[in-house]
């Protein structure tokens, strides 16, 4: 279901490194936690995650900026970088991976395709965020997109 060459890079990296990752999700709905779980020793550098679908769940545990979250539906470059910055703390990890969007349309605020806000952080600081689209119309298909896309940017980055 994952890209296993992909996620071995991550697992590689972090094992010769020393350093653990952590991911705060919404649009994917726990799907990057899967995919990081299915490296073999996960255990020594994937310290965990949380999906927050919500914008209490969010101000409570990622202490994402709830005014600007309220005014963005907690969709915005912004709520990813706070997710990925605040992961790192709960968890304790020194990587830290944010992704918040839509994974069907939304015309109730003006969302006719799917996309998503991702985000990297190391030791709490943000690093790089970014935006993908697709055209995808099923949502299961869209959060494996996404998914996917984030596995292989941040292998890219960390090597």
């Amino acid at each position: 279901m994952y890209d296993l060459k992909e996620i071995n890079v991550i697992k590689d990296y972090m094992l010769r490194s020393n350093q653990t990752v952590s991911v705060a999700e919404s649009v994917t709905s726990g799907h990057i936690q899967a995919a990081l779980s299915r490296a073999e020793f996960a255990m020594k550098f994937f310290q965990g995650g949380i999906t927050a679908y919500n914008l209490g769940q969010k101000y409570r545990h990622l202490q994402v900026e709830p005014i600007h979250a309220q005014f963005t539906n907690c969709v915005s470059e912004r709520v990813a970088m706070e997710m990925a910055d605040n992961v790192c703390s709960l968890f304790r990890s020194d990587w830290g991976i944010g992704i918040t969007g839509y994974a069907m349309p939304a015309p109730e605020v003006s969302v006719e395709e799917p996309f998503a806000f991702f985000s990297f952080s190391f030791r709490g600081k943000n690093l790089e965020v970014k935006k993908i689209h697709t055209t995808i119309k099923d949502a299961w298909e869209v959060q494996k997109f996404f998914t996917e896309e984030v596995i292989k940017e941040f292998a890219s980055l960390i090597v």
